[in-house]
């Protein structure tokens, strides 16, 4: 299906990112030769469309799907591209732009793995990939399968253009993303590294562009909380509903859940946080700038205190967070189990030691009948800010927003980066993809979508930053 969207027919996304689509059009970059910008926006909706309607939901995931179709469209821009299975089913595709081999390679990462989505809360069928109102709807619009159309788009139009560049572009899309990785960018570092060892560099999904009223943010992620997913398992006698028992496997997983409720973690301010902060304290007045410059001790005023952890994305930056989210107990109304679990998701600021947070959990659950169990868990690896690629960024913020701030950032949540910066690359969390601060675009719910105009600009900040990449003669920091 063959849907056209006119961004000027959208007058509320209109007015959020006119302004940044006419700098777009102004820039240099719309020079004779350059690309249709367009026609890329275009170009990139009806992909986006049809790689939604590859349903790659993880569990099971299936990417293999995914993979053959960046593989076929690599091909038909005269780039080969290598389908690799983790295990049957389980796809990853690497593709490579070459360059002169003057400077190191870059890696255009994103992971083509999804969330489930429950169809009877969506609004539109959640795999249908329609394009309607300005946006193109479906699971994976956002996270993450719209940074992979910014990626392919950029590096095709490199190819097309013939821009030739002093270092190899590699295109990565892994699976298993959302649930760690580790049949996806974590068996392709142990498996193949050789095809990607020469690389510097990684851009993925984690910060974007961000319109709040008038003021333009520029987010990168250099540094991520590490996951650590814990299984309570409580014992108890079995037994029959008609007769309950004070110290059941239910009751003891209950009780500990509410202890676990009661705990706050001590508030931790890393330096991602506060140079975060310390980049918005710009924008603010007075009173605020100088608690935003010294989180550490604005935190200890009570006012500053409750306002600030109001926004509950505050309170996951600056302290280790907790939250239940699968439980299991009988299967039957009347029948009283021997056994119930719930399982945490639990996130760590850089520099914890996980099996400190574990003793001090097992201290606030209390119950000895109660066992904590690691699903999942790996270190948090930062990136430095002072690097050619964050530069790189900033010039092309500068070019098209001279008010925009560039904000370092450490995102709540995890992605592959740390894979890489396990290697020692230097990892990023930059899509170029604008979004209105406020407004509910569905990630990992219902109804998610993604504007259509900014999969086009998105396109085009990352075309311009590869290139101004390309330009930066200092070297990367330690």
């Amino acid at each position: 299906m063959r849907t056209t969207v006119s961004f000027f027919r959208c007058p509320r996304l209109a007015s959020a990112l006119g302004p940044l689509l006419m700098a777009l059009l102004l820039s240099p970059s719309s020079a004779a030769g350059q690309p249709d910008w367009g026609a890329v926006e275009r170009e990139a909706g009806q992909l986006l469309s049809r790689y939604i309607q590859i349903n790659t939901t993880n569990p099971p995931g299936n990417e293999v799907a995914a993979a053959r179709f960046w593989q076929e469209q690599l091909a038909r821009e005269g780039i080969e591209a290598q389908v690799h299975e983790s295990r049957p089913g389980r796809g990853i595709v690497s593709a490579r732009l070459s360059g002169s081999g003057e400077k190191k390679a870059l890696i255009l990462l994103h992971h083509m793995d999804v969330v489930p989505a429950e169809a009877e809360h969506w609004d539109l069928e959640p795999f249908s990939g329609l394009i309607k109102d300005g946006h193109v709807h479906g699971r994976g619009a956002l996270d993450c399968k719209g940074t992979a159309v910014v990626q392919f788009l950029a590096l095709a139009l490199l190819k097309r253009h013939a821009i030739g560049l002093k270092r190899d572009i590699i295109f990565l899309g892994t699976g298993d993303e959302e649930t760690g990785g580790q049949h996806g960018a974590g068996w392709f570092l142990d498996t193949h590294f050789d095809r990607i060892q020469d690389a510097e560099f990684v851009l993925t999904e984690g910060g974007g562009i961000r319109h709040d009223g008038e003021e333009i943010s520029y987010t990168v992620s250099v540094a991520e909380k590490s996951p650590c997913w814990i299984r309570l398992t409580a014992k108890g006698q079995a037994g029959h509903g008609s007769v309950p028992r004070p110290d059941s496997a239910v009751t003891r997983l209950l009780r500990a859940l509410s202890n676990i409720q009661s705990y706050t973690a001590p508030i931790r301010i890393v330096p991602a946080v506060q140079a975060y902060f310390s980049s918005l304290a710009e924008r603010e007045d007075d009173e605020t700038a100088a608690h935003y410059r010294d989180l550490e001790r604005a935190l200890t005023d009570p006012n500053f205190h409750r306002a600030f952890m109001e926004q509950p994305y505050n309170n996951a930056l600056v302290r280790n967070t907790i939250a239940p989210t699968v439980l299991s107990g009988s299967q039957k109304t009347n029948s009283v189990p021997a056994q119930a679990t719930a399982e945490l998701d639990c996130r760590l600021l850089p520099g914890e030691d996980p099996q400190q947070f574990i003793a001090t959990l097992t201290k606030v659950v209390n119950d000895p009948q109660v066992e904590l169990l690691v699903l999942l868990n790996f270190p948090p690896v930062a990136s430095a800010a002072d690097t050619p690629l964050f530069r790189a960024i900033s010039a092309v913020a500068e070019r098209h927003h001279p008010q925009a701030l560039v904000l370092p950032t450490m995102l709540a949540g995890f992605t592959d980066s740390r894979y890489f910066r396990e290697k020692g690359m230097v990892s990023y969390g930059f899509s170029g993809i604008a979004l209105q601060a406020g407004e509910n675009y569905g990630v990992h719910g219902p109804n998610e979508r993604v504007p259509l105009a900014s999969l086009g600009q998105a396109t085009r900040i990352l075309f311009e930053v590869l290139q101004e990449l390309d330009a930066d003669a200092g070297e990367t920091a330690g």
